[in-house]
């Protein structure tokens, strides 16, 4: 079986998700600067993603502007929620006064942002909270032994079932291991084929932001390839990205995020998308 015919993935052995899912931070807003999105066109999105299949939908607290913000309208849109849909968030960054999230949560703040997040959304327990780390560029050195040592405690009070890292790189991984067990890995792109493969191997799921990059290598998949492939299979580039990502190994998930209707249903659409050998060779260059 070919990775593109794996469409779901085990999430800390236990939960069955599509690996196709959504990210909300669009549902709220176009960029973190602004402006804030019509909430009915993003309860109109979750709404509709949920009746194409998606059961995994990525978001965060800070994922808003003004009024309008990703977990509420998650909460208005899906509730009551399906048994089967895995709601994953993260805590960390925190925003700054232009709304972009600059600054970073200490350890004594995350219980808080935890806390938070149950509210808003209207649950008792969250299924799957990353510790993101860092800054809006790549991973540091920074220790995280201290915030993530938080998240498992709250892991072993019940208020988090699985828990990730974001923005990190392998020493941080290995650092979070040895207090936790770890279930999702979520960075830029698929640049780090070492920390993608022990994840693989770990049976760790690993979950691109801004996964319509089509990272591979050292930077974004090369646009002249991906719309050479595109053309060829009478595909939109952003499917054809889609679809290359879900191939790169069975352990990625894809998070494409939109505030259209008309992008998502594009979007989903790349999960029935096949990409032969050679339009795999011809993306990697």
């Amino acid at each position: 079986m070919s990775v593109m015919t794996i469409k779901t993935f085990s999430l800390g052995g236990e939960l069955t998700i599509n690996r196709l899912g959504l990210g909300a931070m669009r549902l709220a807003m176009g960029t973190f600067a602004g402006p804030a999105r019509d909430p009915k066109t993003g309860i109109a999105v979750l709404r509709r993603a949920v009746e194409l299949g998606v059961n995994h939908i990525d978001t965060a607290g800070f994922y808003g502007r003004d009024a309008v913000w990703a977990n509420e309208l998650i909460r208005t849109a899906l509730t009551p929620y399906r048994d089967d849909l895995v709601i994953a968030t993260k805590v960390g960054p925190l925003p700054g006064p232009n709304g972009v999230p600059s600054g970073q949560a200490t350890a004594d703040q995350l219980r808080g942002l935890v806390e938070a997040d149950l509210r808003c959304l209207g649950l008792d327990r969250l299924d799957l909270v990353y510790l993101r780390v860092g800054g809006m560029t790549g991973p540091g050195d920074e220790s995280i032994a201290e915030r993530f040592a938080v998240l498992a405690e709250l892991r072993a009070e019940g208020l988090i079932r699985h828990l990730g890292v974001s923005n990190v790189d392998a020493a941080q991984l290995a650092e979070a291991r040895a207090i936790a067990p770890v279930a999702a890995v979520q960075n830029r792109h698929t640049g780090d084929m070492g920390l993608l493969a022990e994840s693989e191997e770990a049976g760790i799921a690993y979950v691109p932001y801004f996964p319509l990059g089509g990272g591979v290598g050292s930077g974004p998949l090369d646009a002249k390839r991906i719309g050479q492939v595109a053309a060829r299979l009478g595909a939109t580039t952003a499917q054809v990205a889609i679809a290359f990502l879900l191939a790169t190994s069975p352990t990625v998930l894809a998070i494409p995020g939109t505030g259209s209707l008309a992008h998502l249903e594009e979007n989903l659409a790349a999960n029935d998308l096949s990409l032969s050998d050679e339009n795999l060779s011809d993306l990697r260059g």
